[in-house]
């Protein structure tokens, strides 16, 4: 088993940050978890850095002797372009031009399915489909998608975006083509951080369920192991008669982001249960 010097996780305090920590601290000497807002309690060897990923002077200085970064941090909604210029274009921009300052080799990125939300839901996308972003937020993902094949191409910093879909809990029928459970959003971290030659490649967050809206084989030729299916969730969803519910959005990949006017709370409408994970 690979140990790391150090890993940094960026979106350490955000939901999906939360789960990441704990598991990502066992495959380092130090974890910095990195994040705008305080994440309470910290691990034995997980350090914590308020910082401001608009502001490349602390990320630079943060980012000094680290091996792998884990790239979760943005603002994960739609909104007016300029907060998701900040947050998530010069964000990421400033996270690996800081990886090429300091020779860092590996940044595992989070996209999602936004950066193609606007493929037909039925349309089984690849990894290859060309970006069709639904929001000022997807655009956003496909600019940090191109920044990491750029990056892969020009400076050798690997790079592994993942597509996520739907990682929390599921409360919708949509969500049970596109749920990426919880164990499986680590099992396919803690996995790409280890994977030999990985160069630059695209995945779905998605887990291994029948229902599933797009083809995840790259997924499989990398060789992670994904293993959660969300049909464990139908029985209980149809009895409720939510299976019977059609929304225009699920046309789309993207669902309800595909329909929300630009610059607008494309999350108003979603049942997003903030379950996040604490540490005693």
């Amino acid at each position: 088993m690979k140990q790391f010097k150090k890993i940094v996780l960026t979106g350490a305090s955000g939901r999906l940050g939360s789960y990441l920590r704990e598991p990502l601290s066992y495959k380092a000497e130090k974890l910095v978890s990195l994040d705008i807002n305080p994440i309470g309690k910290t691990l034995a060897n997980e350090q914590f850095e308020l910082a401001d990923l608009s502001n490349y002077a602390e990320i630079e200085r943060v980012l000094e002797g680290t091996n792998v970064v884990v790239h979760f941090a943005a603002l994960s909604n739609e909104g007016p372009f300029e907060k998701i210029l900040e947050a998530n274009i010069v964000g990421a921009f400033n996270i690996w031009k800081a990886a090429q300052e300091h020779g860092i080799k590996r940044i595992i990125f989070a996209s999602s399915i936004h950066a193609v939300g606007m493929h037909k839901s039925t349309s089984m996308a690849n990894s290859n489909v060309m970006h069709r972003p639904d929001t000022f937020y997807g655009l956003s993902k496909c600019f940090g998608e191109d920044l990491g094949r750029m990056y892969w191409d020009k400076c050798a910093i690997e790079c592994l975006c993942i597509r996520i879909i739907s990682c929390a809990k599921v409360t919708s029928n949509r969500a049970l083509g596109t749920w990426l459970s919880y164990d499986d959003l680590v099992r396919i971290v803690v996995q790409s951080i280890e994977i030999e030659g990985l160069g630059f490649e695209i995945i779905y967050g998605v887990s291994n369920n029948k229902r599933s809206p797009v083809n995840n084989e790259n997924a499989k030729k990398l060789g992670l192991e994904i293993e959660d299916n969300a049909e464990v969730f139908a029985e209980n969803l149809l009895r409720q008669g939510m299976l019977d519910e059609k929304n225009p959005g699920d046309n789309y990949l993207g669902g309800p982001f595909a329909i929300a006017p630009l610059g607008s709370d494309a999350m108003a409408t979603m049942n997003i249960v903030d379950d996040r994970k604490l540490i005693d």
